[in-house]
């Protein structure tokens, strides 16, 4: 069992006000690369999606061993993302894709590594990482079978159609960690509060 790793990472950001939450930091490093540095211990196939001309992004995950992607549809939303991810896994010889938010930094090497090693057990069907009490949230894999149907999303709603065609599987993960993506400065100041 193969499965690469999308870091959609061509968003504008709005939400934070002129700041940009994928460099916000972790550990004293943009959160974006941590994030990639996580996903590049579970898989050895990782890629980041950016904008034309970001260079602050490009420059957060230099020197890791994984794949640049240019967007050029951005500002179309998420599916532009996820297309462009699909076409770039779809010359890998993997089996399944996992999409991973770079704005969730309490996601683990190791909880994606479970994630993939519980999609290999029914490698037709899609996982969900959700909560103990199975609400949806992130990782998703989706399985190899459905990478043409990826190259067909349109729009800022991600996956969410095609996962109501093929509904997922459940892998459940401790706490909040599955829900908790970082949008705004809010987020920020309280996931740090917590951390406190």
């Amino acid at each position: 069992m193969s499965c690469a790793i999308l870091l959609p990472s061509a968003g504008a950001s709005r939400r934070m006000r002129g700041g940009d939450k994928l460099l916000e930091t972790v550990g004293g490093e943009a959160v974006l690369r941590v994030i990639a540095q996580r996903a590049l211990v579970a898989s050895p196939h990782v890629a980041v999606t950016l904008r034309p001309g970001d260079r602050a992004r490009a420059e957060a995950v230099a020197g890791l061993p994984l794949t640049c992607l240019t967007v050029t549809d951005a500002a179309e939303g998420m599916a532009a993302s996820l297309r462009t991810g699909a076409r770039w896994a779809t010359g890998l010889t993997v089996t399944a894709l996992m999409i991973a938010l770079p704005d969730m930094p309490d996601i683990t090497a190791q909880d994606m590594r479970a994630l993939i090693t519980d999609q290999a057990r029914h490698p037709d069907q899609p996982l969900r990482a959700c909560d103990p009490h199975l609400t949806p949230g992130h990782p998703t894999i989706l399985p190899r079978a459905l990478f043409p149907e990826i190259m067909r999303l349109s729009g800022d709603t991600g996956a969410r159609n095609l996962l109501r065609a093929h509904p997922p599987r459940w892998h459940p993960l401790p706490g909040s960690r599955a829900l908790d993506d970082l949008d705004t400065p809010e987020d920020w100041a309280n996931w740090r509060a917590r951390l406190r």
